[in-house]
């Protein structure tokens, strides 16, 4: 009975209601608006297409959802019975409406714009569901015209499959069938340089497809510059199309997707291109070709990351690691096989660390983490314990207790373990503190190397961590060199101890960064946690000379309560979070910016003086950078580019990356750089900015800001 009762009832309500597309369309100014649906019916828990149908005057037209650089998009708001629920529209494949120097991207002739509609599995049979549509719209020809109309249409509930519609079905179905898909296609884009955005894709499908009509229409409007050319390189499987970048790129955050439609040889398709290198087969060089230029600029980078190895050995935040590897390798003066055995442990403990940081960062920004090289020393936290580390360090080479020496009659096979250890975790810590320099030939280097394929990145980071262990390690390998060091004797001690003054340097320069990161609660911490490890290292220090005669009951205890004192010390590190400092709070920059007068950078607040014409001077910054802050104390801080700044009308903004912040990591991104310093010089005129080195002299600085501020010729 149930079965036959509704078909009765479908029966009656299809008498009623009649068919859904015969319902007529609504005339406006130069547009004709109807809505229809695919079937004469809907069944319960079904999703029925219904589209807006609009028939355009001659010579006029609509927008797609992304207008292009002038134009509205159609917007459809739905009324509909309790429970019916309209999705998105499925946009079809726009066309190019240049206007002068403008592009558009719109409709003409027959529009046809369908939606998915869910019917709820409630849905009584036989009752008659009241469709409805306000649409709104801008038809353009000369002139524009803004259009709003209201259609509606009615579907019977009905039981099974609804008829299709002869009519709507068919216009609906083809619609459909011609809107952009995936097509399984891989697509990339390369952050813009010098204002050229690169997107690349590759697939079965475009193998062999004629690309000289390919354009890419973006669904972000600010994406690219839409009135300039596309232009379009053939691959064997694909193709990439260079671009002018658009706003969404000046703003300082780069979009994590280049989403939109590709168009060629009369088909479409749908990407989402991420950041990263070209896939296989979408340039024109071809497999050989891409696989030869990947391999050069591989040794490229490489050689640019060992020469910034090289040269960070000259950096001043690594002056008191070098000093600890000093003090080692007088020690084996007239041992060159110990030295040799030290060197190779240095290599390890060097190298170990490069990959370990380069994979760290590797997996935090897969994970979508907006971070760069020296992020370790972002984190208040690792900040106050590298400065314990430190400050141990360096009370062992002042005397207070012995790691890796033969003190007082501890065996010689226990010193040799001792040091060799010793010689590693010194590599480690060399890295560590070294990180946050940035030496010239690592920028692009490192840049480089986060834009490629793990195996390649790590490659590059090995390099770096060659040349930077390159110049101990080779001296203690040489024999020669070995034997012209002095002998040991008396004067070691005495060295040594003068060379703990370094290590404490940087533990109270530690401290100052700790200061620019957290409030007054987490420096208190860290500052008794301090004076915790100091006692510790004295009990302990205690605890090796009562061991050494022969104490070994006070001894146990003296150690004892130095691990106490350790843990205690750490956990006072490790306990609670670190605020910011109130000076903070404000927007004002934490890392110094010289005597300059200074503004806080934000990706806004660039846009904001790029957009009034004024020149600009962008300071990427640290505290826990010592180049930044050589360079702001021997380059801003001077009348020259005071005045300078003065009269070109310039305005300088600080971005500071003491503390995490994506935006900057963003922007250092898109000048292919993964950390600071930065410097860059924005002109009047616009265009892409000058990128100054990163040693400044005060000349370098003010000669830049002049020429920001003259026309382009």
């Amino acid at each position: 009975m149930k079965p036959l009762l509704g078909m009765i009832l479908t029966v009656l309500a299809l008498l009623g209601a009649g068919r859904a597309a015969l319902a007529a369309p609504v005339a406006s100014a130069h547009a004709s608006t109807d809505l229809v649906a695919e079937t004469t019916g809907a069944a319960p828990g079904s999703t029925v297409w219904v589209a807006v149908v609009q028939t355009l005057d001659k010579g006029w037209h609509t927008y797609w959802r992304n207008p292009g650089d002038a134009g509205e998009a159609t917007t459809i708001a739905w009324t509909l019975p309790a429970g019916w629920r309209a999705g998105d529209i499925v946009w079809p494949t726009p066309h190019r409406l240049p206007v002068g120097p403008i592009m558009n991207y719109g409709f003409e002739g027959r529009v046809v714009l369908p939606v998915p509609i869910q019917i709820p599995s409630n849905a009584r049979l036989g009752e008659t569901a009241k469709l409805s549509a306000a649409v709104d719209y801008l038809v353009c020809a000369e002139v524009c015209v803004p259009g709003s109309v209201t259609v509606a249409t009615t579907l019977p509930v009905v039981a099974g499959t609804p008829a299709a519609d002869p009519a709507a079905g068919p216009l609906i179905a083809a619609a459909l069938a011609a809107a952009p898909k995936p097509g399984g296609l891989t697509a990339t884009f390369q952050t813009p340089v010098a204002g050229r955005l690169v997107i690349a894709a590759a697939g079965d499908s475009l193998a062999g497809a004629p690309a000289a009509d390919a354009y890419f229409y973006p669904y972000d409007e600010s994406l690219i510059d839409h009135g300039k050319p596309q232009s379009v390189d053939r691959g064997p499987r694909g193709l990439t199309l260079t671009m002018t970048s658009g706003a969404a790129f000046a703003k300082g955050a780069a979009p994590p997707l280049a989403s939109g439609v590709l168009t060629l040889d009369g088909k479409a398709y749908e990407i989402a291109a991420r950041p990263g290198p070209p896939p296989a087969g979408a340039d024109g060089l071809g497999a050989p070709a891409a696989a030869a230029e990947l391999g050069a600029g591989l040794l490229l980078a490489m050689g640019g990351a060992f020469l910034g190895g090289l040269i960070l050995n000259l950096m001043p935040c690594v002056f008191p690691i070098l000093s600890m590897k000093a003090v080692a390798l007088t020690g084996h003066a007239g041992e060159p096989a110990a030295a040799r055995a030290q060197a190779l442990a240095f290599l390890a403990g060097v190298l170990l660390s490069f990959l370990g940081l380069a994979g760290a960062l590797e997996a935090a920004r897969a994970a979508g983490a907006a971070v760069g090289w020296g992020f370790q020393l972002q984190s208040p936290m690792a900040v106050a314990l590298l400065g314990l580390v430190m400050l141990a360090a360096a009370l062992n080479l002042s005397g207070l207790f012995e790691i890796g020496t033969s003190a007082q009659g501890l065996g010689a096979s226990l010193a040799s373990r001792g040091g060799l250890a010793g010689s590693a975790f010194t590599g480690i810590l060399a890295v560590v503190v070294a990180a946050p320099c940035t030496a010239p030939f690592m920028g692009p280097a490192l840049g480089f190397a986060l834009t490629q394929p793990a195996p390649i990145g790590l490659a590059v980071f090995a390099a770096l961590g060659l040349g930077f262990a390159a110049p101990f390690t080779l001296l203690s390998l040489s024999p020669a060199l070995i034997r012209r060091l002095p002998r040991p004797g008396a004067w070691m001690d005495l060295f040594r101890k003068a060379l703990a003054f370094p290590m404490y340097a940087a533990a109270a320069w530690l401290v100052w960064v700790l200061a620019q990161q957290t409030d007054s609660a987490g420096l208190a911490r860290a500052l008794a946690a301090a004076v915790v490890l100091a006692v510790g290292a004295w009990l302990f220090g205690l605890a090796q000379r009562h061991g050494a005669m022969g104490r070994s009951l006070r001894a146990g205890g003296l150690f004892a309560s130095a691990a106490v004192a350790l843990l205690a010390a750490v956990g006072l590190v490790a306990a609670g979070a670190y605020g910011a400092p109130a000076a903070a709070s404000g927007g004002v920059a934490r890392a110094s910016a010289g005597d300059l007068p200074s503004e806080p950078w934000s990706p806004d607040a660039l846009a904001a003086l790029r957009a009034a014409h004024r020149p600009v001077l962008v300071n990427f910054t640290a505290a826990w950078c010592v180049t930044c802050q050589v360079n702001e104390r021997l380059a801003f801080s001077t009348g020259e580019v005071a005045r300078a700044l003065k009269r070109s009308g310039a305005v300088y903004l600080v971005g500071d990356w003491t503390r995490r912040d994506g935006a900057i990591a963003q922007a250092l991104g898109q000048q292919g750089r993964i950390g600071v310093p930065l410097y860059l010089v924005y002109g009047a005129d616009g265009g892409e900015p000058k990128v100054l080195p990163q040693l400044l002299t005060p000349a370098l600085v003010a000669d830049a800001l002049d020429q920001a501020a003259r026309p382009a010729s």
